[in-house]
């Protein structure tokens, strides 16, 4: 049997001291991640540091429509640039910013509508491509951030409580997990304008439920309740409506325990089934293509799309007021 001297063993109280000092760290770590995170502001997106939780929360505010605007990517794509440099700025913390990266919307009723319909329209009767490849390129680089979660060790989660149509669906297939509770609809409506969703539809439901499926719904138009895609495995958690947020909270509290098994198993899926950004600036290629060959009857269907969309938050607005 060997026994350590006195001498050689550490005192209870240095023992406290040590431990008391790591904890210490540990909580100005978080406090100061909580607190850039704070400090940041975006004209789009509201976004906060939970650091009970560990977990980053963004909801996108975007002006007028709610629907993937330019000035809505380019907050998502700087925010995603903020995330990484977070995680970089305290590498050496005792305790990672955050451990789970959550994406809603602050639009009641609405996750997010989509692609920018008039300024598509515009593009494409002015015949100018290159901005039309510019805007899809920037989408594509948006969904890819979230679809590798930005390169950091996080679960993402999509927490969806309104509708997600076209790039509004693509952007929450793009997450590790989707949260949606019951009132959610989501759908692929491009088809009605005679065009395919081209930022990351076909990737991601063809790894999800395969091309034949995947193809089928993007050529229906069909629109789908939480509770069907929760059925064939799109939806991963199923919430009562009102409890999203929740929902969330309470996957995040099951599965923290778990949450290195989850998150090896997010990067193997990542492995077998990978959606680079390569695939997808080459599939927004061929939709700008399509999208150049549009006629006039098909950009009035999409330009009567964008203004039906225009009434529905100008109704909703006003039952807010009146409210």
């Amino acid at each position: 049997m060997t026994f350590i001297a006195p001498s050689a063993a550490p005192s209870l109280a240095t023992s406290v001291a040590a431990e008391m000092g790591r904890r210490s760290d540990v909580n100005f770590s978080v406090a100061s991640a909580h607190l850039e995170v704070a400090a940041q502001r975006y004209e789009t997106l509201e976004v906060s540091l939970d650091p009970r939780e560990s977990t980053y929360w963004a909801y996108m505010s975007p002006r007028g429509r709610p629907s993937f605007s330019m000035e809505l990517l380019r907050d998502i794509l700087a925010m995603q640039a903020s995330l990484q440099h977070l995680f970089a700025r305290h590498a050496n913390a005792p305790k990672l910013p955050a451990h789970y990266y959550v994406m809603a919307s602050k639009v009641q009723g609405v996750f997010n509508l989509g692609g920018d319909l008039g300024h598509f329209a515009e593009r494409i009767r002015s015949g100018d491509r290159g901005s039309l490849l510019h805007y899809g390129e920037t989408c594509v680089e948006a969904v890819y951030g979230n679809a590798v979660a930005f390169g950091l060790p996080l679960v993402t989660i999509a927490l969806v409580q309104g509708d997600a149509l076209g790039g509004g669906f693509e952007c929450a297939l793009a997450f590790d997990v989707i949260v949606a509770e019951r009132r959610a609809k989501f759908g692929l409506p491009e088809i009605l304008f005679n065009l395919f969703p081209g930022m990351g539809a076909y990737s991601f439901l063809s790894r999800r439920v395969g091309p034949v499926k995947a193809e089928q719904m993007i050529t229906s138009g069909q629109i789908y309740s939480a509770e069907e895609l929760h059925s064939i495995g799109i939806v991963d958690v199923l919430a009562e409506d009102g409890e999203g947020e929740m929902a969330v909270r309470d996957y995040i509290a099951k599965n923290e325990r778990k949450r290195n098994a989850y998150l090896a198993m997010y990067r193997a899926r990542r492995r077998v089934n990978p959606v680079t950004l390569s695939e997808l600036r080459d599939i927004v290629g061929v939709w700008v293509d399509a999208a150049m060959e549009l006629g006039e009857p098909d950009l009035r269907k999409m330009c009567r799309l964008a203004a039906a969309q225009d009434r529905r938050m100008a109704a909703m607005e006003g039952r807010s007021q009146a409210a």
